[in-house]
């Protein structure tokens, strides 16, 4: 299978509430647990992200806004994450439910991954077949890790 960004994202039913499940996770978000992502539309140009995790071992909610973009002479799931301005990172969506109750978040060069739901679970069975598509992608999923939502 090959690690792409898809074609068509409907972004209004994007929109809203996502918890990660389990990662590959980035330098910035390494020893973060029961992460949440909530991306708001703005202008149809972007999304604002607001996102809310715990450091593991700490009870202490924390929270970090970023944005992320989409460039309309690129598939949908082409986009662009930016935590600190002007810097920008690869962010392509390689896989979503049709019902949008899942999205697999991937890189360029599969450095990351992130598996996020609607709710804090999801199916093992459903789980499984995702983190085989992502291996036959070309993902380390050896390298996945919880993110511990109860």
């Amino acid at each position: 299978m090959e690690n792409k960004p898809i074609s068509n994202i409907d972004f209004k039913a994007f929109e809203g509430k996502w918890y990660s499940l389990y990662s590959i996770p980035t330098l910035l978000d390494k020893n973060w647990k029961q992460t949440t992502e909530t991306y708001t539309l703005v202008d149809g140009g972007h999304f604002d992200v607001f996102t809310t995790y715990h450091k593991e071992g700490k009870a202490e909610e924390k929270s970090i806004t970023s944005k992320l973009f989409f460039d309309p002479e690129k598939p949908d799931g082409d986009m662009k994450a930016q935590f600190l301005w002007p810097f920008k990172i690869g962010y392509w969506i390689i896989e979503l439910a049709d019902d949008y109750s899942y999205v697999v978040v991937g890189h360029p060069d599969e450095k990351y991954l992130f598996i996020m739901a609607r709710a804090p679970k999801m199916e093992a069975d459903l789980l499984v077949d995702i983190i085989e598509r992502c291996r036959e992608k070309g993902y380390d999923v050896s390298e996945l890790v919880t993110q511990e939502h109860f």
